[in-house]
């Protein structure tokens, strides 16, 4: 659930909303969400310093009860 609400989130923000995909993973320090999108829209998701992501970051850590960590790549990796 907390996946598909990232997504979205970032959906709305995108230009291209068909190339974001949103994986989860669990690990030793808790839950991991990969968000991948196109090259282009990378700058438009992380925002001016960062703020978009960070507020991202600040609404799936609402949403959830435990310890997220969002990393968001491009597609070509």
């Amino acid at each position: 659930m907390l996946a598909q609400a990232v997504e979205h989130l970032i959906k709305d923000i995108v230009d291209f909303p068909d190339d974001v995909s949103v994986r989860s993973h669990e690990n030793a320090r808790g839950e991991l969400l990969r968000v991948q999108v196109n090259p282009e829209d990378i700058g438009r998701v992380i925002g001016r310093s960062g703020r978009t992501a960070n507020a991202i970051r600040t609404v799936a850590q609402a949403i959830c009860d435990h310890k997220i960590r969002i990393d968001i790549m491009d597609v070509r990796q």
